[in-house]
């Protein structure tokens, strides 16, 4: 497990003919900054004698721009692949179903519908993807033409759509069940690896189901968020999805069958990923006891909080001035989840009783443009334009000793990186109710809990409750100091680098040892 220089695709990306660990990342690094890929450029790099390879899974080519990330030397192989990009569908032509290929996927439907934890769902599964490609039996010549998938569709339709468009249906069907082929293409391609390493559930999560089926190689399992979970909120809120149903049978209470549809599609990838998988890891108990409702076999999964490299950050501290900044910073993607608008509204209420107070948003803004633009006019109509400040991409070391509180506003999170690192440098948090965030912030049960609290956890989307907790830091020098000490106590006893590489380091050698 040695670190060897790789030849180059056209891309300008690293191939090897085969690599130790292979990472499959699904809209996250190298192309995305962010918590997760923060997290596995760390991972690559902390383990400078594994040779990882990752396969980049996107949307479109056009979501995504440059690289945010240098490639560590240890990363040997590199390969993209974009699930919903028109490469245009196989050229129309007569073609029938081999005989019982239907039956199977009609009896693979049949239990994900109606008894998912039956034994066979994750085993058809996957001999049902092994099949999907030119040398199988379901090629996508056969799901696009032929007259028994299309039979198939109509009396799927028929028997449980709610939604009076079947153009509409068909039409999803497709969108939905079309990256499977995309998978398989990159299963055969990829190279060959000792572990597969995955780190969300979804079509990341069933490439590696694939990659273990074919090739009998152990299946390791991170997840930050619940990917399902993550899912859902998008799908809620997606604007795309279209609900046919007349003034007389729509019911406001009930959700959209096009979103039940690509709900349950997630919620069915999410229990296959986590039969198949050998180790599942969850970064804090609630998750894991997520996971295990979702499916999750209780003896494969356990937790592994993040880590960070205090020394980085520890000399930050005594940059710091006397009094605390009067300076709230959320450090994140300029994009809904996050929940900017809230931060920007408590900012009003903030400026009102500390008017040298200031809000800087550090993070980039180019993930969702018309929403970064949102919050530039919402903190232009509450007079704060002065006051509410967009930085951009910002060296931590740099930002950090100029920061009074690290502010957290967001809808959704795991266990956030930024909370940690601020922590290091001995600044408290500000969060909203979410993921791990209570329990970064007042400990778990015992001497974790009894070194106090690190700053204060709100509702979320509540943005008087914001504003009131940070002028009760900010405006209060003791309680401040209180706080950051606990900060520091906290992270430095159970949220270091080193104690999350040795405990991965446990996992890969598990995994070596399996396959070796």
């Amino acid at each position: 497990m040695t670190a060897a220089s790789s030849p180059t695709s056209k891309q300008g990306f690293p191939r090897a003919d085969s690599v130790d660990v292979l990472l499959l990342l699904e809209g996250t690094f190298p192309f995305v900054a962010g918590g997760v890929s923060s997290w596995v450029n760390q991972i690559i790099r902390g383990f400078p004698e594994i040779r990882f390879g990752a396969i980049f899974l996107g949307s479109r080519p056009e979501d995504y721009g440059d690289m945010r990330y240098s490639l560590p030397d240890n990363l040997v192989h590199l390969e993209t692949t974009y699930l919903f990009e028109n490469h245009g569908n196989p050229p129309v032509m007569p073609v029938k179903a081999p005989p019982g290929t239907m039956a199977e996927v009609k009896r693979m439907h049949g239990l994900f519908e109606t008894d998912l934890k039956h034994p066979d769902c994750a085993h058809l599964f996957s001999n049902l993807m092994d099949e999907a490609g030119p040398d199988g039996q379901i090629t996508h010549e056969v799901f696009l033409y032929s007259k028994e998938a299309w039979d198939f569709i109509k009396r799927s339709y028929r028997r449980r759509s709610t939604d009076p468009s079947f153009v509409d249906y068909f039409w999803t069907i497709r969108n939905i069940h079309t990256p499977f082929w995309r998978l398989r293409e990159v299963a055969l391609r990829c190279p060959p690896a000792q572990i597969y390493h995955a780190v969300s559930t979804g079509y990341a999560g069933i490439l590696a189901v694939l990659l273990k089926h074919r090739n009998k190689k152990p299946f390791i399992l991170s997840e930050h968020g619940i990917y399902v979970k993550e899912r859902k909120i998008d799908l809620y809120q997606a604007q795309w999805l279209k609900d046919n149903r007349s003034v007389f049978e729509h019911d406001p209470s009930r959700v959209s069958y096009f979103r039940q549809l690509w709900i349950r599609f997630f919620e069915h990838l999410g229990y296959v990923t986590y039969q198949a998988a050998d180790d599942i890891v969850a970064l804090y108990e609630a998750n894991r006891q997520r996971q295990l409702h979702d499916g999750a076999p209780p003896e494969r999964t356990s937790n592994i909080p993040n880590g960070i490299d205090i020394e980085r950050f520890a000399p930050l501290r005594s940059q710091r001035a006397a009094t605390p900044p009067p300076v709230l910073c959320l450090i994140g993607r300029v994009v809904p989840i996050k929940d900017i608008k809230t931060f920007i509204r408590a900012m009003r209420t903030v400026a009102n009783r500390l008017p040298d107070a200031e809000a800087w948003i550090a993070g980039p803004e180019d993930e969702s443009p018309g929403y970064a633009r949102e919050c530039r006019e919402l903190a232009a109509q509450l007079g704060l334009a002065d006051k509410v400040k967009f930085l951009g991409f910002q060296k931590l070391t740099e930002l950090l000793p100029k920061v009074g509180l690290v502010v957290l506003s967001s809808i959704s999170e795991a266990l956030p990186l930024v909370i940690l690192e601020g922590y290091a440098a001995g600044i408290p948090t500000l969060s909203t109710d979410v993921g791990s965030c209570r329990q970064l912030v007042f400990g778990l049960p015992g001497e974790d809990e009894a070194m106090g609290a690190s700053g204060r956890v709100v509702r979320i989307a509540d943005p008087e409750a914001l504003a009131q907790a940070a002028l009760e830091l900010l405006t209060n020098a003791p309680e401040w100091h209180r706080a950051s000490e606990a900060a520091v106590q906290r992270v430095e006893k159970y949220y270091s680098q080193r104690m999350m590489f040795d405990r991965y380091r446990a996992l890969y050698d598990k995994n070596f040892q399996w396959q070796a």
